[in-house]
């Protein structure tokens, strides 16, 4: 048998007891074979001055009829039905999804059956021989304020239910996305591995054949095999030139793969930063020379010694002073060292070139990023030198700062400490470098 839904709103003046308001009246399923009690019962209810009402069956197959095709507020059974008693039927219906208040109407004060009657689902009950208007108002009042307790923990219950079902679902998505983000990045790490060792390889593999061509240019250019034309020797000339901006960039790819893959190490001496400073400027003296530009440097420290590697310090001055010549045309680069702490000293390298923009400083130091990306940009480059300074700056414990105006000129300022400690393992030299190797395919 299919009940119709016994949930029905409780009327506030039923509620809230001794306060008589406006309201729909009590639909009440008075359920007894007794004429007597029944007759009882409804005398009650009228003098409790309560607005009910009441329909009366008397047996169980009624009342079962009744549930089923209309809703009640509450239900009055008697314990003592002839085809089934009122214990077995409340265990019925609750089975079935009643939940409407049921009162159980006894003929004797047995302890027992009131316990048995409220484990079934009995809302409360009351001995026949007590029923008085009062004692009756009170059991339904409180029977309907406990129903609606009920209601509301039921409806609060199903929605912490349904938030936790959603809070699950959302943390299985979640957990999902984790998963499939932790997959790509462990895609992307490998890839970058494969990206960096084969750039290595590559690299490495390019400046073989670049010495030796740069090697035979320097033969070819003494000329101690034989004279040279004026043609050939230009040409030679160019050959040499062309070849070792190349291997500069080789270098630099190199460098870099080396930085990313953290396979680049220090090779730690003593070294003189006034002796790097001019030998720096002075090789790189005829790239100002082209130009309205003088290089000048202010020296001022008390000891100019530091531990460091000089090859990779004078990578980081190389290329700071190149690109601050590259981006100024007329004025001056100047170089500054001086004691910022009794352990630290600080390289600044300042020009008076274009400047940079204030949205581009922020990604300067980016790999292959340059402020002019067009291919027919004026000043050329793999836009890889600052990248390379800044990781070997902070490969040495160092920082490097820039502040830049456009038509203004830009400074960067790079802090080191005096002395490197070693790593724990032992060092070793730069695989690609060769003691006495100049790069340019001499010894």
């Amino acid at each position: 048998m299919k009940f119709l839904n016994q949930t029905r709103w409780t009327p506030s003046w039923v509620v809230e007891a001794g306060t008589e308001r406006m309201g729909e009246a009590l639909e009440i399923l008075l359920v007894d074979d007794d004429a007597v009690d029944r007759m009882a019962i409804c005398r009650a209810l009228d003098r409790a001055d309560l607005p009910v009402n009441v329909t009366e069956v008397t047996s169980a197959e009624q009342a079962i009829a009744n549930l089923s095709s209309r809703t009640y507020d509450c239900v009055f059974l008697d314990y003592r039905l002839p085809e089934q008693d009122g214990l077995s039927l409340i265990q019925q219906w609750r089975t079935e999804g009643v939940t409407i208040p049921l009162v159980v109407l006894t003929g004797q004060g047995d302890e027992q059956i009131a316990v048995d009657l409220m484990k079934a689902g009995a809302s409360d009950y009351l001995i026949k021989t007590r029923v008085s208007p009062d004692r009756l108002a009170l059991l339904l009042r409180n029977a309907l304020r406990m129903y609606e307790a009920e209601q509301r923990e039921a409806s609060a219950l199903a929605q912490l239910q349904q938030t936790n079902k959603l809070l699950t679902q959302q943390n299985e998505e979640l957990e999902r996305q984790r998963r499939y983000i932790e997959d790509q990045n462990l895609k992307l790490l490998e890839a970058y591995r494969v990206k960096s060792e084969f750039l290595a390889t590559m690299s490495h593999e390019l400046r073989t054949p670049l010495n030796a061509i740069l090697g035979f240019s320097q033969i070819l250019d003494s000329q101690s095999k034989g004279p040279l034309t004026p043609h050939q020797a230009e040409m030679i000339k160019r050959i040499f030139a062309n070849g070792k901006n190349l291997l500069n960039l080789v270098n630099d790819i190199l460098d870099l793969s080396k930085l990313e893959a953290q396979r680049l190490t220090l090779s730690l001496t003593q070294v003189n930063l006034y002796g790097l400073v001019r030998s720096t400027l002075s090789d790189l003296r005829s790239l100002a020379d082209g130009k309205a530009i003088t290089l000048e440097s202010t020296l001022q420290l008390d000891d100019p010694v530091v531990e460091n590697d000089e090859h990779r310090l004078r990578q980081v001055l190389t290329n700071l002073v190149s690109n601050a010549i590259k981006f100024t045309e007329r004025g001056q680069v100047h170089i500054t060292l001086a004691e910022v702490a009794p352990d630290r000293i600080s390289l600044t390298v300042a020009d008076t070139g274009i400047g940079i923009a204030k949205e581009q400083l922020p990604h300067i130091f980016e790999a292959f990023r340059q402020v002019d990306q067009t291919i027919r940009r004026p000043r050329p480059g793999t836009g890889l030198g600052l990248a390379i300074v800044n990781s070997l700056v902070t490969i040495m414990d160092g920082t490097i700062t820039v502040s830049s105006e456009p038509g203004q000129g830009t400074t960067f300022v790079v802090t080191l400490p005096r002395q490197l400690s070693p790593p724990p393992e032992t060092q070793t030299p730069d695989p690609d470098l060769k003691p006495g190797f100049n790069g340019l395919g001499t010894e």
